[in-house]
């Protein structure tokens, strides 16, 4: 860590700026071994009856296949507003995975879990993604679908949203994510879904009055 002063010449950081850093150093450790403390419990506790469902579910929200089969949905049975709602889940999810895969991935570099290690149980386990780990691209995904959907159709964010955490969770269940990808993920994909629909929203309010 090296500041410059004024006159262009290098400065040893401050005493402050050094317990500064330490001390966020020590925060993302423990966050950390959290993260991976969670995992591991996941991975250890026996759920016969879940592993399937998850593995499919997980399997199911590749290459976004579940939120354009829902957009779909949307369009053909809730009209002018689902088609709307639509478009902006589909518009969000393009965004979010752009962003996370392009930028945030790279930038971030955390190494996917390791699977053997953590005695994560073989039935659940789905192919293991090449890319890095956070955040979770599948959990973003998710989160900016219902996200973008439910703020042109209010109706469908119950039951997207509800879908989106089921998403978020599977990746973790089958041994391709730490929870905390999946939380980080959640949140971009929802707060990129609520810049992408800004304007929509507003023009949807503008036509009510």
């Amino acid at each position: 860590m090296v500041r410059r002063t004024s006159g262009c010449r290098a400065e040893s950081p401050t005493a402050g700026e050094l317990m500064a850093e330490r001390g966020l150093r020590r925060r993302l450790a423990e966050a950390n071994r959290i993260d991976q403390a969670v995992y591991a419990a996941v991975a250890t506790t026996p759920t016969p009856l879940l592993d399937r469902a998850m593995r499919r579910l997980s399997e199911a929200a590749n290459y976004s296949r579940l939120w354009i089969a829902s957009s779909v949905l949307l369009a053909a049975t809730a009209g002018p507003r689902g088609r709307l709602a639509a478009e902006s889940g589909l518009a969000s999810v393009a965004a979010t995975s752009a962003l996370a895969n392009l930028i945030v991935k790279p930038v971030g570099n955390r190494r996917r879990p390791n699977r053997g290690g953590e005695e994560v149980p073989v039935e659940r386990r789905i192919t293991m993604p090449g890319s890095r780990s956070f955040p979770s691209g599948h959990a973003a995904s998710a989160f900016a679908f219902a996200s973008g959907t439910s703020r042109v159709l209010p109706a469908a964010g119950a039951p997207l949203r509800c879908l989106a955490a089921l998403v978020a969770y599977s990746r973790v269940h089958t041994g391709v994510h730490y929870p905390g990808d999946a939380i980080a993920g959640a949140v971009g994909g929802a707060a990129i879904a609520d810049l992408v629909t800004a304007r929509v929203v507003r023009s949807l309010t503008s036509c009510r009055r």
